[in-house]
């Protein structure tokens, strides 16, 4: 018997063909991204409280933050109490809405004046988030 040798020069090379790999590799990552849920945070730890009253709302185009020290946070960043409505109103549209979480120890005027100068910049919907007792 004879045995053929492949050899470099016989013209034909092997490749592997790395469509398939891919095809599938494309197929997986838009299933990640349609599958993904994003959650909007306000970007510090609040501790809510809680009402037994509380109702679930809706998605908010806008989350603000009242910690227990008196800091103010709009989406992730911190803000002057002074200047929350300037900060916030470009970020709202007509239909979207501002909520507010705002800290089991923080101050009720802090809560009062943010949400005055959210209604001073023009911000009609705001909500104040609390925690459902027993959840």
């Amino acid at each position: 018997m004879r045995r053929r040798r492949l050899s470099a020069d016989s013209g034909e090379t092997s490749e592997v063909n790395l469509t398939p790999m891919l095809d599938v590799v494309f197929i997986m990552l838009i299933f990640f991204i349609v599958t993904t849920s994003f959650v909007k945070e306000s970007g510090v730890e609040i501790e809510r409280p809680q009402s037994s009253a509380a109702t679930p709302r809706p998605e908010a185009q806008v989350m603000v933050a009242l910690t227990a020290e008196g800091a103010v946070w709009v989406d992730g960043a911190p803000v002057d109490a002074h200047r929350v409505g300037e900060a916030v109103a470009p970020l709202v549209s007509e239909e979207g809405g501002v909520v507010i979480q705002a800290d089991r120890a923080s101050t009720t005027g802090l809560l009062v004046e943010v949400m005055d100068r959210l209604r001073e910049a023009g911000v009609e919907q705001i909500a104040v988030a609390a925690s459902r007792e027993g959840a």
